[in-house]
């Protein structure tokens, strides 16, 4: 039923015309809100991204890779920007861009200090919600700054919210919102609230401008675009890829005009291509230079000037449209009646999402978590080759990178609309972040899911040798190899979206690519070839008692966490070929490989240490460790009970024996390996022994390791938190871990917020934090024991409680626990870490942050706080819960 109501429905319908970024996707919420501060901006010598351009210098500097703002949306190439600036009267800087500290002002690493919320969008970005709070009072730039400056790893941050400048409610709340008439005319709607009780000035200004392709030095770009003022509310908009479009501004006290040029003489102290630069609005509104704009009303960059006193408890309204109806006699007739019909689709899209969510409060988690996804994609434009030689024209002299970051990555080529894990903090892909966008991404569009999973392995991300770039700051890192596991979580659903009917060819093409990947995986990480693995730090930054990435003289590094993901990573690949091998069956001998792969992983891994030397499952502590071998012959276990143990309960496969009777041949050479091999056999869990509905179980863990680990994980004083499953386990506050490297006493202790040490960076902490992606992994495994075990196998939940439940219903109790740090308790929310103006004032109390991690024992949001890429995975969370409900009755 859900099937045939989502079928029916028009914004299913805007979908279903075009799977890719045109059409109604054409135009999005594809700007970053940080541009300055990239590795794509930075042209020193010396790759000191953060300060070659800064958020003080990014106003007058022209970008080379991509465009910011705040509550911007731009075409799929970002040639056209259309996002917001505003100014309280008081500011010394125009607000065009949102502040943050950098990595090096931050103690904890970079951090946005805006407060913003992603409140709706669709899939097509037929509507689409933000809301902005902007103080009365000066923004306290100076104060946040020098504050975190003085705070040392062990303190807190310093929010704006402790500056006190939302004190007495003197602040404006800002909603900005888009609605599409069709997919090239976009109506955009500003209410500013002033929630205090005196009257304070605002001045608004919507901005339209050109991302500057034209002072780089390149043919195909030479013919510069043209914005021109026609009266004082009237744009017209001239580039050679568009046809002529219009930008209509009612009610607008003037337009002004200047041209996306970098401001060379406040950069570099030489002369200006032009007078008319890209900060010359600041300096026409804050400074009041009147020479700062083109009185011809001509340029790149244009704003539309909207100014007005607002009484306290007061709002105004500003419209605008843009569009390729050019010749409109009245713009802005049937103007809300249109925001009011694509309201009423975004509500039914999602009504029928949520059906099954009756907890009214995890239904705005939810949606505003979809919101989140949806305004965090971010057209992602990288040349390395370009990037590495430099522009046939450039404002500086450049002339070679002593610092050649990414130098080995000449091929990658990147100009695609991507998931961001967010667009401040992380404005660039990470390869396993995206992985984990996609699950959510696919509950409310799979075309656009599958396409984030395809494009990242095409031969323009993909290096030659089939690694998958990590990341921009360092493509050659090594993050986990989920892209498989997200493949299938993808194809799954997208099929039970489509009556049972899954897109073979999607699985088809990219399981070629995963293919080279695994290949790279092997031949690169397993160094000894005994299938056990080393892949570095693997995105868990300073989970290790050292950089896991460093190379250190006389120490050989394995991994239960790396030999984990690989097991992982093969019964995902087994998964995928066994489906294509459905319709195509010759991909059978393809699962025999990854069935034979899996099973000398087992070995490795499981086989004891006293008979091999491999093997790392410790059976004095019954837990899973990395292994370090030293230069004098020494094998020790880096005894650190954390979710490196818990990675190789993930790796889980249940395969029913139905599936298993339609590919004859792949079961003819499955029965040949456990027959001839049963050393092999003998390590994996329950084959010939069927489950709950004649089911069978490819796992790591079996019997008593399965247990233990379980007796672990589901203890309050180690794993299991209030708020979900820790990074590290809570034994070690008061047993921390040391370990002697070459005369340093290194130690690892649960820090259950904030990172203490800088170990990979500054803002990143898995010594005890919780954190979704990991969780949700963690989650997915227990669901699939439950699917073969039944209702027959129980645990005790929480550890030494009692309370006996079925791994099942574990399951779903570790889901409600995270998706409750979002929810009122009381009148708190444990994400909001005590701060009462966001938990109970109602202003604040219906808008969520989706943070990067959050606090082991109290749930307080950390980190990044815009992360809703794999946070976002919330929404799946209470989905899943609500079925449970619906199927239970309650």
């Amino acid at each position: 039923m859900k099937y045939e109501k989502m079928m029916s429905n028009v914004e299913k319908h805007r979908l279903l015309e075009r799977t890719d970024n045109k059409g109604w996707k054409k135009w999005g919420p594809y700007l970053s809100e940080r541009q300055w501060g990239t590795v794509r901006e930075d042209y020193s010598m010396n790759g000191d991204a953060w300060n070659y351009v800064s958020h003080d210098l990014s106003r007058s500097k022209a970008y080379r890779w991509g465009e910011d703002g705040i509550g911007g949306i731009s075409d799929n190439k970002q040639h056209i920007c259309f996002a917001f600036a505003f100014w309280n009267h008081k500011d010394p800087i125009l607000k065009e861009r949102l502040f943050g500290l950098t990595n090096n002002e931050g103690n904890h690493g970079e951090d946005v200090k805006e407060l913003y919320y992603y409140l709706d969008s669709t899939p097509t970005h037929s509507y689409m919600k933000m809301l902005y709070k902007y103080p009365h009072a000066a923004f306290p730039y100076d104060q946040l700054k020098n504050e975190n400056r003085k705070r040392g790893k062990g303190e807190a941050e310093f929010e704006l919210l402790d500056t006190g400048v939302f004190d007495q409610n003197a602040y404006f709340d800002i909603f900005i919102e888009y609605a599409k008439v069709e997919k090239d005319d976009i109506l955009i709607r500003v209410h500013a609230y002033n929630r205090g009780t005196k009257s304070a000035p605002l001045t608004i200004l919507p901005t339209l401008w050109f991302r500057n392709t034209w002072s780089w030095g390149y043919q195909e770009f030479e013919k510069k675009p043209m914005l021109s003022g026609i009266s004082t509310r009237q744009v017209e908009v001239s580039h050679q890829f568009f046809p002529r479009m219009k930008l209509y501004c009612k009610d607008a006290v003037e337009l002004i005009f200047t041209e996306n040029n970098s401001n060379n003489k406040r950069l570099y102290g030489t002369d200006n291509e032009t007078p008319y630069v890209k900060d010359g609005f600041h300096d026409y509104i804050i400074k009041d230079k009147k020479d700062a704009v083109n009185p011809n009303k001509i340029g790149t960059k244009v704003a539309a000037r909207y100014q007005k006193m607002i009484k306290g408890g007061d709002s105004i309204n500003i419209c605008l449209r843009f569009t390729t109806k050019t010749n409109l006699q009245n713009p802005f007739e049937s103007f809300e009646e249109t925001f009011e019909e694509r309201i009423k689709d975004a509500d039914d899209f999602y009504s029928i999402l949520q059906e099954e969510v009756h907890h009214e409060e995890a239904k705005k988690v939810q949606r505003q978590a979809f919101a989140g996804m949806m305004w965090s994609k971010q057209f992602y434009y990288y040349n390395i080759n370009q990037w590495l030689k430099g522009d046939p024209k450039m404002p500086i002299e450049f002339h070679k990178r002593d610092y050649e970051r990414n130098a080995s990555w000449h091929h990658a080529y990147m100009a695609n609309i991507l998931s961001m894990p967010d667009k401040w903090e992380y404005p660039w892909f990470a390869a396993w972040d995206l992985a984990f966008h996609t699950v959510t991404l696919a509950k409310i569009d799979p075309d656009f899911a599958k396409r984030q999973l395809s494009v990242v392995l095409r031969e323009y991300y993909m290096h030659p040798n089939g690694q998958i770039p990590a990341y921009e700051w360092n493509f050659s890192d090594v993050n986990p190899p989920v892209h498989a596991w997200a493949t299938l979580k993808v194809y799954e659903h997208d099929k039970k979206m489509n009556n049972g009917k899954g897109d073979i060819v999607f699985l088809e093409r990219v399981f070629h690519k995963l293919l080279l990947n695994f290949t790279w995986w092997v031949n690169q990480k397993d160094n000894d070839g005994n299938n056990i693995f080393g892949g570095g730090f693997l995105g868990l930054d300073n989970i290790g008692v050292f950089d896991r990435n460093a190379q250190i003289p006389g120490v050989k590094l394995q991994q239960a966490d790396a030999t984990g993901w690989m097991a992982i990573y093969t019964l995902n690949m087994l998964r995928i070929a066994m489906e294509i091998a459905l319709e195509r069956p010759a991909y059978q001998d393809m699962a025999s490989k990854f069935f034979e792969h899996f099973l000398h992983i087992a070995a490795a891994i499981n086989t004891p240490m006293a008979k091999s030397g491999l093997g790392l499952w410790d059976e004095d502590d019954q837990f899973y460790y990395d292994k370090i071998f030293t230069h004098n012959n020494q094998t020790l276990f880096l005894k650190i009970r954390s979710l490196v143990g818990l990675i190789p309960l993930c790796a889980v496969e249940v395969i029913d024996d139905e599936m298993l009777q339609k590919l004859p041949d792949f079961k003819r050479r499955l029965d040949w390996i456990l027959a001839n091999r049963p050393d092999l056999a003998a390590l994996i869990s329950r084959w010939y022994e069927p489950g709950k509905g004649e089911t069978h179980l490819l796992s790591l863990l079996r019997g008593h390791r399965m247990k233990m680990v379980f007796k672990r994980l589901f203890d309050e004083n180690e794993f299991l938190s209030e708020h979900g499953i820790r990074s590290l386990s809570k034994y070690h506050l008061e047993n921390p871990y040391h370990f002697h490297l070459h005369g340093e006493r290194l130690t690892v202790t649960y820090t259950p917020g904030e990172s203490d040490l800088s170990i990979m960076g500054g803002n990143s902490n898995w010594r005890g934090p919780i954190w979704f992606p990991l969780n949700y992994l963690i989650i997915d495994a227990l669901h699939k024991y439950s699917s073969y075990y039944g209702e027959h196998y129980e645990v005790e939940y929480p550890t030494d409680s009692g309370e006996i439940i079925t791994l099942k219903e574990a399951a779903f109790q570790i889901s409600e626990r995270l998706i409750e740090i979002f929810l009122h308790r009381n009148g708190n929310r444990p994400c909001d870490g005590g701060v009462s103006k966001l938990s109970e004032d109602p202003h604040f109390n219906g808008y969520y942050q989706f943070y990067e991690y959050f606090h082991g024992d109290n749930g307080k949001g950390l980190g990044a706080s815009h992360q809703t890429g794999w946070t976002g995975l919330v929404a799946d969370l209470i989905a899943e819960v609500a079925e449970r409900n619906r199927k239970r009755g309650d």
